[in-house]
Order: C-alpha cells, then structure tokens, then sequence
C-alpha cells in the first residue's frame, strides 16, 4: 500500500518582507516566517522597495525604529509603494503609544515582544485571512465557533 505525503500547510505563496534594523529580531523573524511563506528580510525600506519592483508583498513587518523618525510619513509611503500590502509593526509592547499611533496611521496590527512561534505566526496568519484550526484548537472553542 503506498502511503502519500501531505503537507499540513499549503505551498508557500504569500510574500512577506521584514523590515528591521536590529539583526537579531530580523534573523528570527526570518527564521519563523521562512517554513510556510517566501520570505525577505531588509535592513532598510529602500532595500525592501527595490525588491518590490519584482512582486508586492503581502505582509510587511516593520521595525518601530523605522516609525519613530517619520512617523505618519514613513507609513504612507510604505502604503504607497507597496499597495496592498498590510503592514505590521514590530515593538517593544502593543501599548507603546508609537505603535498605537502607527494603527491610526495606517499599520494594520502590532506586534509586542517578545516574539514566538506562536505570536508570529498567529498574526501574520490572521493579517493573511489564514485561519487553520487544529483539532486541538476545535477542542478548546465552543462548537459554535469552530463551525
């Protein structure tokens, strides 16, 4: 009898660029984001608008560091040269007043550290419109909500 392989995701074909200055976060960001989409990382938003001549991506996550100095300005230019792309900020706390500010500026979420698997991928996910259950996660919603 053969027996066939089935992914439990699909083939990666969202595009998701990170946009973070700080080495370490970006590598991880990368690393967590790689197995299930293709995935760029960029120390800089040239860097990221230039390989957007290719393909817009999907979702961007942004460093908070790229917010601070321009604010509302750096946001809409990364609305404007990657139209259609949702826009995630990456910071210290969901409650740092930049990052709520970010949202009325046009990000679409953000995201507090410190970073997992789980907190990651939950948001990209949701960013995405991906919304796999697990039968885990059946187990623990109200019937209601899983159907």
């Amino acid at each position: 009898m053969r027996t066939r392989f089935e992914p439990s995701h699909p083939i990666a074909t969202d595009r998701i660029f990170v946009v973070e200055s700080d080495e370490v976060i970006r590598s991880a960001l990368q690393f967590i984001l790689e197995d299930h989409s293709e995935t760029y990382g960029f120390t800089s938003l040239d860097q990221a608008f230039a390989k957007a001549a290719d393909r817009t991506p999907d979702v961007v996550l942004l460093g908070i560091g790229f917010v601070h100095g321009n604010g509302e300005g750096a946001l809409a230019e990364v609305a404007k040269r990657l139209p259609g792309a949702k826009i995630l900020i990456v910071a210290n706390s969901v409650n740092d007043p930049l990052a709520i500010a970010s949202l009325q500026w046009g990000a679409h979420d953000v995201m507090g550290k410190p970073i997992t698997f789980d907190s990651v991928h939950c948001k990209v996910d949701a960013l995405l419109g991906h919304h796999d259950l697990s039968p885990t996660m059946l187990g623990l919603m109200p019937l209601s909500a899983a159907w």
